[in-house]
């Protein structure tokens, strides 16, 4: 993962919703050419938070059932405001279905009370191992490695990894 967007996991309620937040910093790097002058983040990177926070959902939720949880779609897509450094973006995704290897979520990021963005996502669920056996040891490690991530995300939460 090139950039991790989120800082911590609020709330859980498995199958459901999780609430995350991202600290935005004028020491990240992307921002002195996004833009010089008046820095924001990005909203593909609002998008990333997003499915970061669905994929952490399904990850929590289904006990690390796939190693690979990766975005399929994303559907009415709004950016309504600005995400600026100092600013806190709470990201809200709410599980809406489960069909097969497919998820999908409805999400709202907010600064405060003004919502930046909003809209659809669906994630695809699978195992390297799915295809190719030699892969399931590549499956296991990986999913340490989530595993290590949720202990830091939900420090605060009292949550088993």
């Amino acid at each position: 993962m090139r950039f991790c967007l989120l800082d911590r996991i609020c709330s859980f309620e498995p199958g459901v919703e999780l609430t995350a937040v991202k600290n935005v910093s004028l020491a990240e790097e992307y921002l002195a050419d996004h833009f010089p002058e008046f820095p924001v983040l990005p909203g593909v990177f609002m998008l990333e938070a997003a499915t970061q926070s669905a994929a952490w959902l399904v990850r929590m939720s289904e006990n690390y059932a796939h190693s690979m949880i990766v975005l399929q779609e994303a559907k009415s897509v709004k950016f309504t405001d600005f995400v600026t450094p100092g600013n806190r973006l709470e990201m809200r995704v709410e599980q809406l279905k489960q069909e097969g290897s497919a998820v999908s979520f409805k999400f709202e990021g907010k600064v405060g009370e003004r919502t930046c963005t909003s809209g659809r996502l669906t994630l695809e669920c699978f195992n390297l191992g799915d295809d190719d056996p030699e892969l399931v040891d590549l499956d296991r490690r990986m999913v340490g490695v989530q595993r290590g991530f949720q202990a830091i995300l939900t420090r605060e939460m009292n949550l088993k990894a």
